[in-house]
């Protein structure tokens, strides 16, 4: 173990997700087990650039694994992304005799760290909280899991109005520019078609599926649109194939933001927990610059350059299935 860390500093960063406190809640802990000081920075660099750092205990994080959100707060910070901002948030860690970093969050979150590593040499570890699962390197990033359930959820309540009103729902789920939340529940929401970014369904391929639900008097069909999809969130969607077919009562849901929040799912739970321990005994280890994933249930440690702006891609298989049960 690293005796020249003796005091590490964590912080979320981002988009929440399901799953952050309970990352933050093995991280304070593992630290302390090791004996190292723990330092929570609140609102992610922006904390960082003010000094609103605090030290925290083991109790600091009592009763806190089973809630959403994050306890830290989060936060994009413009003035971070500059070379003075990154500048006053170093003081500002050295001024609390901070020597080592964990954040918790996305792809920004991994350049931010990777570009004050580049620049301070402070030994960093990132670990993957998003609900989008887009980021490579590990087989699920924190949240993903939640946020997936909570659409699924929500997609079964819808169907029981669609089917009692002869109806057609276009559901939009999150995700930015990854399929994956969209892929899943549109699987386990027996969706008639799944519209993702990864994937080029024409338009024309769309019609024709729904038009064919509606000649063998299919009663009710749902649509999920990833809401990065190439050909046009829900709303837009949903106006296009009015204006061709009224066999269908044309509805839109909008699931949004009622993704992010929540209690975590216990496999989110054990994710981040897992990866929290695994951080500090990476940078105790001697990692840094570098973000802990999990592959294969096996703890993995992928360096920022070989993973920012690299894309988790959606297996084939999950496209091949979602086909062949969307008759």
């Amino acid at each position: 173990m690293d005796s020249k860390i003796s005091k590490i500093g964590v912080f979320t960063s981002g988009g929440d997700a399901p799953g952050m406190n309970a990352a933050l809640r093995a991280v304070v802990r593992a630290s302390i087990f090791y004996k190292k000081e723990v330092h929570g920075i609140m609102q992610g660099y922006e904390g960082m650039i003010s000094g609103d750092i605090v030290k925290l205990g083991a109790r600091s994080v009592g009763n806190i694994i089973q809630r959403g959100g994050t306890i830290l707060k989060s936060a994009r910070s413009k003035e971070f992304r500059t070379p003075e901002g990154r500048a006053k948030a170093y003081q500002n860690l050295k001024k609390h005799g901070i020597d080592a970093l964990v954040a918790i969050g996305g792809d920004g979150t991994f350049t931010g760290l990777h570009k004050l590593y580049e620049e301070y040499a402070i030994p960093s570890i990132c670990m993957p909280g998003t609900i989008d699962n887009d980021l490579t390197g590990t087989d699920f990033t924190i949240g993903f899991d939640t946020a997936t359930n909570t659409a699924v959820e929500a997609i079964d309540k819808i169907r029981d109005t669609a089917i009692s009103h002869n109806r057609l729902f276009f559901i939009e789920v999150m995700g930015r520019n990854s399929g994956y939340i969209a892929i899943n529940s549109g699987i386990a929401g027996g969706a008639v078609a799944t519209i993702i970014p990864e994937e080029s369904m024409s338009l024309d391929d769309l019609f024709a599926k729904l038009d064919e639900g509606g000649k063998t008097n299919k009663k009710s069909s749902l649509v999920v649109v990833a809401e990065g999809s190439k050909l046009g969130g829900a709303m837009e969607l949903a106006k296009k194939f009015s204006e061709r077919n009224n066999y269908f009562d044309i509805k839109v849901t909008i699931l949004g933001h009622l993704q992010r929040g929540g209690s975590p799912t216990y496999f989110d739970r054990v994710l981040a927990s897992k990866m929290g321990v695994a951080a500090v005994e990476g940078l105790l280890a001697g990692e840094k610059d570098c973000m802990v994933g999990i592959l294969n249930n096996k703890v993995v440690y992928n360096s920022f350059a070989d993973i920012i702006d690299k894309h988790h891609e959606i297996d084939s298989e999950s496209l091949r299935i979602a086909k062949i049960l969307s008759i």
